[in-house]
């Protein structure tokens, strides 16, 4: 997103309250207020936005063992204790202050790689969609996998959540479970989970999982209010770390030609995305694109995209790439932490 379009730092004042974040929304509004902090925050590298770059990684330091009063704010780290009590801004700027310099390398070279695994969630509904209409088994590619922790979404449970209702998919024993608020009156697909022949993934910032470092990353990239997606993380972590993620390492523009050639023809194949293209520019976009409607001269090719909007919503947008044509249609809106889900699909 650019700033040179709209209020970039209201917006995501905007974003932390749809969220649920307050303490991120008092922080960032203290931020919106100081040309300092905002002009610290602009020195990510192209592409990565600001405020989530500046504010995972004051969490990542403070995960890490920094010491200072700021960490009696931040639930996750204090017991839960958050809401209420003085304004966490003017300790958050002292500690910016403090530990500037360590501040400035984690901005200067860290990137959004957030691996949000709630949003298997969405997957496990998507997917049945195209195995409807595709055929099994299905041949996944998953473009910015970061860890690759939804790349395992057939391992995980969902739990569909509608007032008093709970509709459940996935195996019987979950290696994790979760649970989805249900918005709108339709329901996504439920019954059998779709057949998964080969997965991997294509990530030119790949995560290494052996690495504590690149673990607590993807920790501090969790908002500190919303204690119950630390808990998705840590379990999720174990499984990836035990299951090792097929993940190429590059451009995927430049890898998914030779990934797709590889698939057979008469098989299904689905190309996604998650809160990735968003950081794409244009050209870039229209690259994935064209590219797969070249592909679709000689194959079928499916693709789904789940991309954040200014409206706080993410979309979910299925693609049938055919005979040098594209087919789009929108499936559900859903939240980009994978807390609900409006199926639109008929």
């Amino acid at each position: 997103m650019s700033e040179r379009s709209f209020d970039y730092w209201a917006f995501f004042v905007e974003e932390t309250k749809r969220m649920h974040a307050p303490l991120y929304t008092r922080i960032i509004e203290g931020v919106s207020e100081d040309e300092n902090l905002k002009a610290f925050a602009g020195t990510v590298r192209k592409g990565q936005p600001p405020a989530n770059i500046l504010l995972a990684a004051v969490h990542y330091l403070l995960l890490r063992g920094a010491q200072h009063p700021l960490r009696r704010f931040y639930p996750n780290l204090n017991g839960g204790v958050g809401r209420g009590g003085p304004d966490p801004f003017p300790d958050f700027r002292d500690f910016v202050n403090e530990h500037r310099a360590a501040l400035a390398l984690l901005i200067a070279s860290k990137v959004t790689n957030t691996n949000e695994v709630g949003r298997s969630a969405f997957l496990h509904a998507a997917f049945r969609v195209i195995a409807q209409e595709a055929g099994e088994p299905l041949h996944l590619v998953e473009i910015g996998p970061s860890a690759g922790l939804n790349q395992r979404w057939d391992e995980y449970g969902v739990r569909y959540h509608r007032g008093t209702e709970t509709f459940a998919v996935g195996p019987q024993e979950p290696a994790l479970v979760l649970d989805v608020e249900l918005r709108g009156n339709a329901l996504p697909p439920l019954g059998a989970t779709p057949k998964v022949a080969t997965r991997v993934g294509l990530e030119v910032n790949r995560v290494d999982l052996s690495d504590p470092d690149q673990r607590d990353w993807l920790r501090a990239l969790v908002w500190p209010d919303q204690l119950a997606r630390f808990g998705q993380l840590e379990r999720a972590l174990e499984i990836a770390l035990q299951a090792r993620p097929n993940i190429l390492t590059g451009d995927a523009l430049e890898l998914l030609p030779d990934v797709l050639c590889e698939v057979p023809a008469n098989e299904a194949v689905c190309v996604y995305h998650t809160f990735v293209t968003y950081q794409f520019p244009e050209e870039k976009r229209q690259a994935l694109d064209d590219l797969l409607v070249a592909v679709s001269l000689r194959r079928a090719v499916w693709r789904l995209s789940i991309e954040g909007t200014l409206t706080g919503e993410a979309p979910m947008l299925l693609y049938a790439y055919r005979e040098g044509s594209r087919d789009k249609r929108i499936l559900a809106n859903c939240s980009g932490h994978g807390t609900w889900l409006e199926w639109r699909a008929g």
